[in-house]
């Protein structure tokens, strides 16, 4: 009778462990692709930062260009704002210079004299010609501060635009970090995992 019970307890122990062992070697054979698989994420994640990385010092390197950029635009705006004010005060004397040259014209008709009429159309038509040249200089001069100022206003713009760029990266830099801490807690998870299906496997031999 006892030997009956200890082998119907033996055959029971051999069918239990014939079970059981290829349920473990699948536990072991998804616990290694699991880990494949966390260290192929977590290379993807390191590639990811590197590459955020890389782009946040193009970012600040484009925005050191662009303040650079907005610099010399100021620059030149400053530049511009004092030949207008030379140009303003140069037009302004040659108004005044014209008015007397005017003035000195009508005196020579007055009096007659074929010399002074000729002397003072002469210098009414030299004031003259420097009045225009003068008013040529002072538009030319509005056109340069003008364009200097669309070209400040249009890397003002970039500036903006390179300091988005710079902060969606940094977003993006913290965001590839929390997801390499994340695989790296799953590949040691895996990694925990797979001794303990391992021993399993070993003391079920």
């Amino acid at each position: 009778m006892r030997t009956r019970i200890s082998w119907t307890i033996g055959a029971a122990v051999i069918a239990a462990a014939f079970t059981t062992l290829p349920a473990l070697a699948q536990d072991v054979k998804s616990d290694r692709q699991d880990i494949r698989q966390d260290r192929r994420d977590l290379r993807q994640d390191t590639r990811d930062v590197r590459d955020d990385r890389r782009d946040i010092r193009q970012d600040s390197r484009d925005i050191r260009s662009d303040r650079q950029e907005i610099g010399q635009d100021s620059r030149e705006i400053r530049g511009d704002r004092r030949e207008i004010s030379r140009d303003n005060h140069e037009v302004r004397k040659d108004r005044k210079d014209l008015e007397a040259s005017r003035q000195q014209l009508r005196d020579a008709y007055k009096s007659g004299d074929p010399a002074a009429i000729k002397a003072a159309r002469q210098s009414y038509a030299k004031t003259r010609t420097e009045l225009r040249g003068d008013l040529k200089d002072r538009h030319q001069d509005a056109r340069a501060l003008n364009q200097d100022r669309q070209e400040r206003r249009a890397d003002t713009r970039e500036l903006h635009h390179d300091k988005q760029d710079r902060r969606e990266d940094a977003r993006d830099l913290q965001d590839d970090k929390a997801d390499r801490r994340e695989d790296r807690k799953a590949l040691r998870q895996d990694g925990r995992e797979l001794h303990r299906d391992v021993a399993s496997r070993r003391n079920a031999k």
